[in-house]
C-alpha cells in the first residue's frame, strides 16, 4: 500500500490534476479582489444581484476568495504538488539517473536492433574507431571487445534540477504567504512613526517593532514642470531612538533592514507655515481638491476674524511657491518661499508642510523563490546538453556499433556516420 501511495504521488496525471487546482485558485484571485474591505465587497458583489448569479460577498468571504493566497485549501494545495515533485524526483528521475551512470554493455548482435541508429561492419580496426569516440568526448568503458560510450550525462540531471527548483519556490511562496506582511504609511517630514497601518499580513506573521523618522522630502521636476522622481530621507532608530540606519530612497530603489523593505510610493501636502506682520508664524491646514490629472491643495487666510475677508492660496507642487487669489477669485500672483508678496497681503510664507508616503512590506520568501528561478533557468541552459550512447561489440571480423540519444537525432546521425566513414 505505501508503494503505491508513493507511485499514485509519483505519477504525472496527479501532479498534473494538481497543477490545474492551483491555477483555477490563482485565476480566482486574479479575478476577485485580494485583502480588501468586507465594504468592498459588499458593494461590488451584492446579494440581490449576484454575479454570475452565485457570487456574493458572503459566498466570497465563506471560502475565503477574499484571500485566496493565504487560505488552507490553497496552501494545501502547494503542498500536495510539493510532495508529488519530490516523490517523483526520488522514486523516478534519481534511479534514472544512477541507471544513466552505469556501465550498459552489449553482449549480443540482436540487442542493437532496438536501437534507433545501428549497423554492421567489416574489416574495420576496433583500435581505431575506439580513439575516433575518444576524440568525440565520450566516457568510454571496455570489457575485451566490448565498448559502451556515453556523453552529456548533465543533460539528465536537469530534471531533477527543474523538481528541486520548483519545490524551492513553492516553499518561498508558502513562507511569504504565512510569515509576509505590508503596510501604508503617510508620515509628515521630521516625524517618527511605527508601523500600524497593515494593509495584509500572514498568519505567522511578527511585525517589527523598530521605529522610522523621516528626517526629509522632496520632488525633483523636469524642465516642463513635471514631476521627475520623488526622494524621502530615512532613519531606522532602534528602541531607544538611536539611529541604526539612513538611507535615501526614491521610487524602484528601497531601503532595506532585516528583511523589511520601505518603498517611496505616494506624498501629500498637509499645510502651510505663515509669517504675519507681527512676525508671528502661523500655521494653515491644506484641503486637497479632487482632480483626475493633478494634485491640487487649497487654503484659506483670513484677514479678520468673522473670515469673511482674505485669499485663497492654492498649490500643486513643492516647487515653492503657491498661487493667490482674492476673495473674488481674482488671481493676483505666486507667492514665493520666504519672499514678501505686496503691501495689500501682509504674510511671508516660511514654509511648506509635506509628508511622504511609505509601503513597509516584508516577504521572507524571496531569497527561496528566487534561488529557485535561478536553478529554474540553469536547468533550462543544461537540459539542451544532448545525453547520447554508443555501444560496440566485436565478433571476429565483424563490428556491430549502434547508438541512441534524447534529442538532436539529427546531429547524432551525423556524428554516427563520421565515426564508421
Amino acid at each position: 500500500m505505501r508503494q503505491r501511495l508513493f507511485k499514485s504521488l509519483a505519477d504525472l496525471r496527479f501532479a498534473i490534476g494538481i497543477l490545474l487546482l492551483i491555477a483555477c485558485s490563482s485565476i480566482i484571485g486574479t479575478v476577485i479582489e485580494q485583502d480588501q474591505s468586507i465594504e468592498t465587497y459588499k458593494i461590488n458583489y451584492p446579494l440581490t444581484n449576484q454575479v454570475f448569479g452565485f457570487l456574493s460577498w458572503d459566498f466570497i468571504l465563506k471560502f475565503g476568495f477574499d484571500h485566496v493566497y493565504k487560505t488552507w485549501w490553497f496552501i494545501s494545495f502547494i503542498l500536495l504538488f510539493g510532495v508529488s515533485l519530490l516523490t517523483c524526483t526520488l522514486i523516478q528521475q534519481v534511479p534514472s539517473l544512477k541507471i544513466a551512470r552505469r556501465c550498459q554493455f552489449f553482449r549480443t548482435s540482436s540487442q542493437f536492433r532496438k536501437l534507433k541508429i545501428s549497423t554492421k561492419l567489416k574489416n574495420f580496426n576496433l583500435t581505431q574507431l575506439f580513439f575516433k569516440v575518444k576524440k568525440n568526448q565520450y566516457s568510454i568503458f571496455q570489457q575485451k571487445n566490448i565498448l559502451y560510450c556515453y556523453k552529456g550525462l548533465i543533460g539528465k540531471i536537469a530534471p531533477i534540477i527543474v523538481h528541486l527548483s520548483m519545490i524551492l519556490i513553492l516553499i518561498g511562496t508558502i513562507i511569504s504567504s504565512l510569515g509576509g506582511f505590508k503596510a501604508q504609511e503617510i508620515i509628515p517630514k521630521t516625524e517618527t512613526f511605527h508601523i500600524q497601518n497593515i494593509l495584509n499580513n500572514g498568519q505567522l506573521a511578527i511585525i517589527p517593532k523598530t521605529s522610522t523618522r523621516i528626517n526629509d522630502f522632496w520632488i525633483t521636476y523636469s524642465k516642463k514642470t513635471t514631476i521627475n522622481q520623488f526622494y524621502s530621507d530615512i532613519s531606522i532608530l532602534n528602541n531607544i531612538g538611536n539611529e541604526i540606519k539612513q538611507e535615501t530612497i526614491y521610487v524602484n530603489s528601497p531601503a532595506k533592514y532585516n528583511a523589511i523593505s520601505y518603498y517611496q510610493t505616494d506624498w501629500n501636502l498637509l499645510g502651510l507655515r505663515i509669517k504675519n506682520d507681527k512676525s508671528t508664524i502661523l500655521q494653515y491646514p491644506l484641503v486637497s481638491l479632487l482632480n483626475e490629472r493633478d494634485k491640487i491643495w487649497i487654503s484659506w487666510v483670513s484677514l479678520n476674524q468673522d473670515l469673511t475677508d482674505g485669499f485663497t492660496l492654492l498649490i500643486n507642487n513643492l516647487q515653492g511657491y503657491c498661487s493667490i487669489y482674492d476673495k473674488f477669485g481674482r488671481f493676483l500672483g505666486n507667492l514665493e518661499l520666504n519672499e514678501s508678496f505686496k503691501p495689500n497681503f501682509p504674510f511671508i510664507l516660511t514654509e511648506i508642510i509635506s509628508s511622504t508616503g511609505l509601503q513597509i512590506k516584508m516577504d521572507p520568501g524571496i531569497p527561496l523563490i528566487y534561488t529557485g528561478f535561478g536553478f529554474l533557468m540553469f536547468s533550462t541552459l543544461i537540459s539542451y546538453v544532448t545525453y547520447s550512447q554508443i555501444w560496440i561489440v566485436q565478433d571476429r571480423k565483424r563490428i556491430f556499433i549502434g547508438g541512441n540519444t534524447t534529442r538532436a537525432t539529427f546531429d547524432f546521425e551525423l556524428e554516427f556516420f563520421k565515426l564508421i566513414k
